[in-house]
């Protein structure tokens, strides 16, 4: 692979895709929709193979000067590599459920292949301002899909997501413009290992901030989400709720916390108290939704609240776990919304009350639906498990009672979509028209079953998950330990309290 240019060709394939799709036929761009993702999903498998798990940090690099300074500079660590592959194995999946878009197809399947390449970009960007330009570009393409293709209410839903998103990184972009004067480079690696003034990192700090919460999106700022989740087609919410939120973590771990780890030690309050409001406020609406897409919707911003507290429990249990759940969301979360398109098309109802009995006339569906509700609420076994896991783990070594409110997440996620899958699957087939549905077709088992085997895969080895990830984790938690806010936990790990240790050894003592 030295000296091969991937990124770049990966950048390269959907574009071209994008451009042969804007003067295919509607069949015609289909098809080379799908050839397009599955040669990036290739070249991305290609990619994780030859990583070099012990080897620099920075791997796959590419660097040339375009115009007045600005450099087109590609690289991926382990933390990167991941998300790339969460992107380029969603993709075709997306396109796959397509199916039912019958206007404008070659434009829309234009546009699903330019948020390809953008979300490649962001993710490789060493760049600073190259990695602004993808990273708000995405925006374009999702606003056109919500806009153009989605449901009653897609004007509304499209302005509010761009407004939203696009608001808070005007701030970002001016703290940006300062990093660069102040430190004389924009390459990311550089800046991660600078050390900015304190004074300068509270203000830098609140200005990423900004951008990413909304993002994420992190509450009270997430009102953009469901909305943007209920008007936009299936395919779009899948690559919404399943790369395009991880932006905001990915931002977290690239810049808010290595770049400003005093900062982030000062801000971790604001932090830990919004991601306990997330959790237990979003689930509770979460469990009165009567519409399927704005239940899965509240769903995941109380799960990327998880995402949050394990990035700001400052050690390598919680980040561990912050980067599992982001990789098992967007499996799940995906999966979940194309269960949701499944019977949508056939009924063209997401009310749940619609439904009922399932699994009497669409067993095979039923239990797709059963495996991804319970990596959902994280049963053993699945990759949700493992995520939440280190997560809760990672934030109870810092503050206990963070995790305790943070846990009810798990109760509350058990209830809303257990309430929910009865309602679907079980109990009496009160409508004709939803007891005559069919079964998966072959479509739908190809979009399912393999996010199926990959959601058991993590939950059973994740190990093939942590490892390329394991050195960039240990280096951002040695950047940022400096910084650790003090636990409340009264054991320190490794060692006995001394008065307790005398007190055993007198008992022993007079025993003897």
């Amino acid at each position: 692979m030295s000296g091969f240019p991937i990124l770049s060709v990966m950048l390269l394939v959907p574009l071209l895709g994008a451009v042969a799709c804007f003067k295919a036929s509607a069949s015609a761009a289909r098809t080379i929709a799908l050839v397009a993702t599955l040669v990036d999903l290739a070249l991305g498998i290609v990619l994780w193979a030859n990583f070099d798990i012990g080897g620099d940090q920075w791997q796959f690099t590419e660097r040339a000067s375009l115009f007045a300074g600005f450099q087109w500079a590609l690289g991926i660590d382990g933390i990167a590599l991941m998300l790339i592959m969460l992107s380029v194995f969603l993709m075709p999946i997306c396109i796959l459920a397509s199916h039912s878009i019958e206007k404008r197809v070659g434009e829309y399947m234009a546009a699903f292949l330019f948020m390809e390449v953008l979300m490649i970009g962001t993710f490789a960007a060493q760049d600073l301002f190259l990695f602004y330009i993808l990273f708000e570009a995405g925006l374009i393409p999702m606003y056109l899909i919500i806009g153009i293709w989605g449901g009653v209410d897609r004007i509304y839903a499209s302005y509010k997501f761009f407004l939203y998103t696009l608001l808070g990184s005007v701030l970002m972009f001016i703290a940006m413009l300062w990093m660069a004067n102040t430190a004389g480079t924009t390459d990311i690696p550089t800046l991660m290992a600078y050390d900015f003034a304190p004074s300068a990192q509270t203000w830098l700090w609140l200005a990423f901030f900004a951008s990413f919460a909304v993002k994420m999106p992190m509450w009270p700022v997430h009102t953009w989400l469901p909305a943007a989740h209920v008007q936009a087609p299936t395919a779009g919410s899948v690559i919404l709720a399943g790369v395009l939120l991880k932006l905001g973590g990915y931002g977290f771990i690239r810049f808010s916390l290595p770049m400003f780890p005093e900062a982030s030690a000062q801000f971790v309050w604001l932090v830990w108290g919004l991601s306990m409001a997330a959790v237990v406020i979003t689930s509770l609406i979460a469990l009165v939704q009567h519409d399927m897409k704005k239940l899965i919707a509240y769903s995941s911003v109380a799960h990327m609240a998880i995402v949050t507290i394990g990035l700001f429990s400052f050690n390598t249990q919680g980040l561990d776990g912050a980067m599992i759940v982001m990789l098992s969301h967007g499996l799940v979360s995906g999966a979940l919304f194309l269960c949701v398109g499944v019977i949508y098309d056939r009924l063209h109802t997401r009310e749940i009350d619609r439904y009922g009995g399932l699994s009497i006339n669409m067993p095979k569906y039923a239990l797709f639906f059963l495996l991804f509700t319970m990596a959902s609420i994280g049963l053993p076994g699945t990759s949700g498990f493992v995520g939440e896991f280190l997560s809760l783990g990672g934030i109870y070594q810092v503050n206990s009672w963070v995790a305790f409110v943070c846990t009810t997440g798990i109760i509350l996620g058990a209830a809303y979509m257990l309430y929910l899958y009865r309602r679907i699957a079980f109990g009496e087939q009160k409508n004709a028209d939803a007891a005559a549905m069919p079964d998966l077709n072959a479509r739908e088992w190809a979009m399912l079953a393999p996010i199926a085997a990959a959601v058991l895969w993590m939950g059973v080895y994740p190990e093939s998950f942590m490892a390329p990830m394991r050195n960039d984790i240990a280096l951002l938690e040695a950047r940022i330990s400096r910084a650790q806010p003090a636990s409340d936990a009264r054991l320190v790990t490794g060692e006995a309290a001394p008065a307790a240790a005398e007190e055993e050894a007198a008992a022993h003592g007079g025993a003897h």
